[in-house]
């Protein structure tokens, strides 16, 4: 299986923050976005247009997109559930939009407060802001294998919403699990559908580490037609409104599969600390197996960079 050409976009900023107890500074945010450009990370989801209220960790989105450079900005992508969010997030300076709703009635009703036909009818509103800005948007599809209150999701729904005319608009379509409860077999056949009826855009697959399965199922979306996949620092992350859900698939697991040609092991380990810097200031453990691999004693392997050496032996 070949992964020339597969985008890794971090997810830390948005998802990941979800569910943390502890907010991260605006600025802290921005010093982030900067140092994961600059390692080489081609993609970044920072945000979320949801109500503040609701997700405290993601209330200054605008302030975060207000401080970047278009330049930084045209590698940004920011979640967005209704025109008027997509309004918002351009006038911030984002081009960038994920618009985001569920298969199923039940998720999108405690995500989103609406019926998915409604989500759907606003979409080609949605894609009209986003073009009128000169941005990109993307469908995003949660739920699409397991819904947290109804179980299983008809895959041939998830093809009739692609299919559809309303979402055309879109230059990706992300497929998620969601509650990262999916097996490589479910996630590699659906992306393939999907890949067959996606006239063309990108395919992008968005999984979480539940049941463990989260490499091996974004190794199975690649092999069928994936070309992005999302993850997020140290497996942080989560949905409030999905009782279920656990961390993202970690960046640091994905890109140690992928092995992109940016990435080498001096990249990865900088990956590793700046986790374990952020896991460590919002309280959060290390769900990352390569990032317990890279601080091994395994000297004879060039992916390892060993203990650290700022810290105790009490990992202080």
């Amino acid at each position: 299986m070949s992964t020339d050409g597969v985008v890794l976009r971090d997810v830390t900023l948005r998802d990941g923050l979800q569910l943390t107890g502890k907010p991260l500074a605006t600025d802290r945010k921005v010093g982030l976005v900067r140092a994961l450009l600059g390692a080489g990370v081609p993609e970044l989801e920072i945000g979320s247009l949801a109500r503040g209220d609701l997700v405290p960790p993601l209330a200054d989105t605008l302030d975060v997109v207000a401080a970047l450079t278009p330049e930084e900005l045209e590698r940004c992508w920011v979640w967005v559930a209704t025109p008027r969010h997509v309004q918002k997030a351009v006038a911030a300076g984002a081009r960038n939009v994920q618009y985001c709703f569920s298969v199923s009635d039940a998720h999108n009703n405690a995500n989103i407060g609406r019926d998915t036909a409604v989500s759907l009818d606003a979409m080609p509103q949605a894609v009209e802001h986003a073009r009128a800005a000169g941005g990109r948007i993307q469908l995003c599809l949660a739920t699409a294998f397991t819904c947290p209150f109804d179980g299983p999701v008809d895959p041939d729904r998830v093809l009739e919403i692609v299919a559809d005319p309303r979402t055309a608009g879109s230059c990706d379509v992300v497929v998620c699990d969601t509650l990262g409860q999916a097996n490589p077999a479910e996630v590699g056949s659906l992306v393939g559908r999907v890949a067959a009826v996606a006239d063309g855009r990108r395919v992008a697959f968005h999984g979480h580490d539940t049941w463990g399965q989260g490499v091996a199922n974004a190794l199975a979306a690649v092999q069928n037609g994936a070309t992005v996949l999302d993850g997020a620092l140290g497996g942080l992350g989560g949905c409030p409104f999905a009782p279920g859900a656990s961390g993202n698939t970690a960046s640091e697991d994905l890109l140690f599969a992928l092995r992109p040609d940016w990435l080498n092991p001096a990249v990865l380990a900088d990956l590793v600390t700046w986790s374990e810097d952020l896991l460590t200031e919002l309280g959060e453990p290390m769900r990352s197996a390569t990032a317990r691999g890279v601080r091994s004693n395994a000297q004879a392997f060039p992916w390892t960079a060993g203990p650290r050496r700022d810290r105790t032996d009490d990992g202080q």
